[in-house]
């Protein structure tokens, strides 16, 4: 359930985005809250310094403190910058497909791939598509090499709690060095998955999406584990010396 006040807050950002600047008459009119109400929310966006009073006549306009906020989105554009070429490179050598994710609300989101390069891949795109936590590769990844206190707060998010049959997992893919989603055995397709950490953080993950006809996953852990896991950390290396 919406906490009342942070809806407001929101909604008053949001209309503030959307215009060079705003006055109280209009941002009521467009977000239907009372004026006395969007009257105070600009006092408190302006203390915080999200917002700044440009005159009377013209009113409020947003700050470059809100910038701030989408810090988060803009690494994931810097990581995908930095990534994608290697991940190029990895397909043209090797065929497979790659995936690069990101953790998001209770699911990893698809910021790039290079299925539209792969001569293996069946589909050509997948920007923005969500993979589970718990069965993909990539949130399996995620979630083996993060910090044990990111580790139980994604899972007490996902309702999971964290007992030792996952912690025996976690452990398992930490020691292989990669995560494999969990499929049916009628699945046709399985991803394998590395993790890109620096100083203990979490960047993101990449995933190799491969047919199970091909391989079985104990010859894809052989094969593919060692280059991923060194593709991974060359862009956890180009990352930390940008």
């Amino acid at each position: 359930m919406a906490i009342e006040p942070v809806r407001r807050s929101f909604a008053i950002l949001e209309a503030l985005s959307r215009r060079p600047h705003g006055t109280i008459a209009t941002l009521s009119t467009e977000t239907g809250l009372p004026r006395p109400t969007v009257a105070r929310l600009l006092g408190t966006l302006v203390e915080l310094g999200y917002a700044t009073q440009v005159s009377r006549l013209l009113g409020y306009r947003l700050t470059d403190r809100v910038l701030a906020l989408a810090q988060g989105i803009r690494f994931i554009d810097h990581l995908v910058d930095i990534a994608a070429p290697h991940m190029q490179r990895f397909t043209q050598d090797h065929g497979w497909p790659l995936y690069l994710g990101s953790i998001s609300h209770r699911a990893i989101t698809i910021r790039y791939s290079t299925a539209a390069e792969s001569p293996m891949s069946f589909e050509r795109t997948a920007l923005q598509r969500r993979s589970p936590i718990l069965s993909g590769a990539l949130g399996r990844a995620w979630l083996a090499f993060s910090t044990d206190e990111e580790r139980r707060a994604i899972l007490r998010d996902l309702g999971v709690r964290h007992d030792a049959k996952l912690a025996a997992a976690f452990e398992r893919i930490r020691r292989q060095g990669h995560a494999f989603s969990v499929v049916t055995r009628a699945a046709r397709l399985q991803g394998i998955a590395v993790a890109i950490h620096r100083n203990e953080r979490v960047l993101g993950c990449i995933s190799m999406r491969f047919t199970r006809s091909a391989m079985s996953e104990a010859a894809a852990g052989e094969r593919y584990g060692a280059p991923l896991t060194a593709l991974a950390r060359a862009i956890a290396i180009d990352v930390a010396n940008e």
